[in-house]
C-alpha cells in the first residue's frame, strides 16, 4: 500500500477506529468527544481542529470510497469526528451538554432528517460527510436553544 493510500485510509477510519467490529459510528463519535475535551477550553484551537477535520473529512472520504470500491463504507467515520465537533461547536461546556449532544447527534446521524437523506445519497464525499454535518448543525440547534432556554429559566 503506498503513502497516500495508507494516509487515505488512517484520516478516512480515524486512525482505524471506524474498524471496530460493532458500531464504529458510535465510536468515531465518542472519538469525536474525546477530541473536543482536548481542544474545548481554547475556542481559536478548536475552530480550526473543526474546520481541519471537516476539510480533511471531504479530502478523504471519496478517496476512501474509491479506494474501497464501496459505496460510504461503514468503516469511513471521520464524518462522525467532524460531527460531533460541530455539534458542541459554541455550546457552552458542561458534561450534561457533552451527553445530551452525543446522543442527539448518534439520534439524528441515522433518522438522517431532511436534507440529511437526500445529502446521503449523493456520490463521493459529499455524501458521506453532508449527511452528518446536516445532523450535526440540527443538534448543534437543539443544543442552543435549551441552552438558552435552561439558562433564561435558572434567572
Amino acid at each position: 500500500m503506498n503513502l497516500k493510500n495508507f494516509t487515505v485510509k488512517a484520516l478516512a477510519t480515524s486512525f482505524g477506529v471506524g474498524f471496530l467490529p460493532l458500531m464504529p459510528g458510535t465510536f468515531a463519535s465518542f472519538a469525536g468527544v474525546l477530541v473536543y475535551l482536548v481542544v474545548k477550553d481554547n475556542p481559536l484551537v478548536y475552530i480550526l481542529v473543526t474546520v481541519l477535520i471537516i476539510i480533511l473529512g471531504f479530502l478523504v472520504s471519496g478517496a476512501a470510497e474509491k479506494l474501497f470500491n464501496k459505496k460510504d463504507p461503514g468503516f469511513v467515520v471521520i464524518d462522525e469526528v467532524s460531527g460531533m465537533l460541530l455539534s458542541l461547536l459554541f455550546v457552552p461546556y458542561g458534561i450534561k451538554w457533552v451527553i445530551a449532544a452525543f446522543f442527539i447527534f448518534r439520534i439524528l446521524d441515522t433518522l438522517k432528517p431532511y436534507p440529511a437523506g437526500k445529502f446521503e445519497n449523493m456520490k463521493g464525499s459529499a455524501g458521506i460527510m453532508l449527511d452528518d454535518i446536516v445532523a450535526a448543525v440540527y443538534t448543534n440547534l437543539v443544543l442552543q436553544v435549551v441552552v438558552r432556554f435552561a439558562s433564561f429559566k435558572a434567572s
